[in-house]
């Protein structure tokens, strides 16, 4: 592809943007420091949306509510130019919080019919206060640039639908569809760093649930049963080889078997057996081969002990998340430009999975990039013989560092949404 020329905000930095971090962060930390302690799950994030969208109205943000049933949407017209979408999260993890912070999480909520603890153990809290500081900083920095601003703060990124929802609830019919769409993630990786990739920077997600049907009886008279969990058994190992034998080797891919839910008492045989997993992947042929693969294996599994045929679900947790390479390097300029090369650093693709993919694939170019959040000092211990390992995303003991991490995430998005009004 041809090379894409740098833009003048690139070559020109805005150290206004510095300045009016600092001045705003007091705020932005109290902001942060209640979100965290007050997660809400997927689709009950009321409280969160509410304190998110009455701090946009401050700012004069036109602001609707309840957009994919608990999403917000915010947009602010600055003459005519591009729109520029700016994505947060608004839901937290059903898990229990053990940092020991002052302000550590104690909600409880219910999930799937069980009392479950709730923290944000992904950095959904961190995404908002640099969402919110952007926006303050993008309003008081109005005469550097035209056009519209597009915040959303979108529901149900953990579990899966948020995007989706708010898609479905006419995103990009009720209100306009962007040029541009940017998004921000935490990483345990040092703070003051920004990590950027051109492609595929997610995996795709499927979620896998497969019941294995036998014929019960009695733990001493298996003849006279079809043991569901022996071809579960079975099937656990086998399906490995989808994995090492028929996909591409220099491909990623992965299959996990995560729960397996079977049985009552060592003496009974039950009539099923339940197993649910993940399938990741970066690009949809090798998705495609995993699934097809997987299917076959299960049902060889099944007609090997005589049983019914099983019976095989996918849950489609979203695809790839693929950025733009022309919004990519033209950001990446500017954010050399603006926070030093160094800080700026092109990261390997992770092989956890988003729905911010389903912007992408509605036709918006996009950019999805990564804060470092974790103590410089802390990541090199973990990195020496026998050191202490560094809590990573869906720790109960992950903790980002508040300070610098939001005010690099505000100065991080700011410019990546300058440059794109700006291109």
């Amino acid at each position: 592809m041809c090379a894409v020329a740098p833009v003048a905000f690139a070559e020109k930095p805005t150290p206004r943007i510095d300045a009016l971090v600092d001045g705003m962060y007091p705020q932005l930390e109290t902001i942060y420091k209640d979100i965290h302690a007050n997660p809400e799950l997927s689709f009950r994030e009321t409280r969160t949306a509410s304190r998110l969208a009455a701090e946009m109205r401050d700012l004069g943000f036109e602001v609707t509510e309840k957009v994919g049933r608990t999403g917000v949407v915010a947009i602010y017209k600055n003459g005519s130019g591009p729109t520029v979408l700016v994505r947060t999260e608004l839901d937290a993890l059903p898990m229990e919080e053990k940092t020991g912070l002052p302000y550590a999480s104690k909600a409880k909520a219910d999930w799937n019919g069980r009392e479950t603890f709730v923290a944000h153990s992904c950095g959904h809290d961190i995404h908002m206060a640099s969402w919110v500081g952007t926006a303050r900083t993008l309003i008081a920095l109005k005469d550097q640039w035209k056009g519209t601003l597009m915040f959303i703060g979108q529901p149900a990124e953990e579990a899966g639908g948020g995007a989706k929802a708010m898609l479905a609830d006419g995103l990009f019919k009720r209100f306009p569809k962007p040029d541009f769409a940017f998004a921000l993630h935490t990483s345990p990786s040092p703070y003051g760093f920004v990590g950027y990739r051109v492609g595929a920077i997610t995996s795709a997600a499927d979620g896998l649930e497969i019941t294995f049907k036998g014929r019960g009886g009695h733990g001493s008279a298996p003849d006279k049963t079809i043991d569901p969990i022996v071809i579960a058994a079975h099937f656990v190992t086998d399906v490995q080889t989808v994995v090492s034998r028929e996909k591409d080797p220099a491909e990623f891919g992965v299959v996990t078997i995560g729960a397996i839910q079977g049985g009552t008492a060592g003496n009974i045989i039950p009539d099923t057996v339940l197993l649910r997993g993940t399938v990741r992947s970066y690009k949809p042929e090798v998705r495609e081969k995993m699934l097809a693969g997987i299917r076959r294996t299960a049902k060889a599994a099944a007609a090997m002990a005589g049983a019914p045929e099983p019976a095989i679900e996918f849950g489609d947790g979203g695809a790839a998340v693929i950025n733009d390479e022309a919004v990519v390097q033209r950001t990446v300029a500017a954010l050399k430009a603006q926070l030093g090369a160094a800080k700026v650093v092109q990261v390997p693709p992770i092989t956890a999975s988003e729905d911010f993919s389903e912007y992408v694939n509605a036709g918006v170019p996009s950019m999805f990039f990564f804060v470092g959040v974790s103590d410089p000092k802390d990541v090199a211990e973990s990195l020496k013989p026998g050191g202490k390992p560094l809590p990573f995303n869906h720790s109960p003991f992950f903790a980002p560092v508040p300070e610098p991490s939001i005010k690099m995430g505000i100065q991080a998005m700011t410019t990546a949404v300058l440059t794109a009004m700006n291109k």
